[in-house]
């Protein structure tokens, strides 16, 4: 049994381990091939530059807009998302019949299980002719990619939120209760509040997959590499400039995606280290 146990322990420590290695492998490609790049163009001639034109000469490599659009439909998917997601989690948790109950929750997680592509598709039928026949034009614009994503993030809101609020000690409620609040009171007042540091990190994770979505955006966004003057015109996000473009890149081209990517790591760097920041938080109290 010693011997069974010892060895179970480095079978678990040689899983954390390549886990780790998976990990800095893929930094140590992405910032190696990037980095070099960035310093070669200028971090702001990169960051700030409002011309994506690989095939001129000379060429432009500003990814201006493309984290404009990245960061703009991120913002428009958590507002119109988060809130139904959440008071979705809350009807789940709190004020779903049983039967009921039985049928939501393997439909939000059937909802996580599906694969982007197939989202895409969805709403290139269903949402781009509704949008295009509202504003006019392609139907393939912002406010598509944002309503997409809003439905994209909703199980990783659902799901995180209805176990936050399911983890609050009952006493909290009864407490409530026994103080004269009413049910919807108690809810919303106590259970809700006292579960806000796991549903503010299931919107951090939220906004990580709004923000690297690839294959459905593509479908819908347009894919103009310029800045919007509104919310009905196209627009390319980082993660679709990748996409659409390394197939057949070269050279500074292809430096330039990979600088992308880099920019976009970052991006997941620091939302999950937000999202670390708040769970720390959450274990120390």
């Amino acid at each position: 049994m010693r011997n069974l146990d010892k060895f179970m322990q480095g079978v678990f420590m040689v899983s954390a381990l390549l886990s780790v290695m998976a990990i800095i492998l893929i930094s140590v490609f992405v910032f190696a091939g990037g980095l070099p790049f960035i310093a070669e163009y200028g971090l702001g001639n990169f960051l700030l530059g409002e011309k994506w034109t690989p095939s001129n000469n000379p060429a432009a490599f500003g990814i201006l807009p493309m984290i404009i659009g990245s960061v703009s439909v991120t913002l428009g998917a958590v507002v119109i998302g988060v809130p139904i997601g959440v008071l979705t989690a809350v009807f789940m948790a709190e004020y779903c019949p049983p039967k009921l109950y039985k049928i939501l929750k393997p439909a939000v997680n059937l909802m996580a299980a599906i694969p982007s592509i197939v989202y895409g598709f969805f709403a290139l039928q269903v949402i781009v002719p509704f949008m295009r026949n509202l504003f006019g034009g392609t139907g393939m614009n912002m406010i598509t990619v944002m309503l997409l994503l809003s439905v994209m993030i909703l199980p990783t809101i659902i799901g995180m939120s209805e176990a936050a609020i399911r983890s609050v000690p009952k006493s909290y409620y009864y407490g409530s209760l026994a103080l004269g609040a009413t049910h919807d009171r108690s809810v919303m007042k106590v259970s809700l509040l006292a579960a806000k540091s796991g549903i503010f990190s299931s919107i951090i994770l939220g906004i990580g997959r709004a923000i690297g979505e690839t294959m459905a955006v593509v479908l819908v966004a347009g894919n103009q590499p310029r800045i919007p003057d509104s919310l009905t015109q196209g627009v390319r996000t980082l993660t679709t400039n990748i996409v659409l473009e390394m197939s057949y890149a070269t050279g500074r081209h292809r430096e330039a995606l990979i600088a992308t990517a880099v920019v976009l790591f970052g991006f997941i760097l620091l939302i999950n280290g937000v999202f670390m920041l708040i769970k720390r938080k959450e274990v120390t109290k």
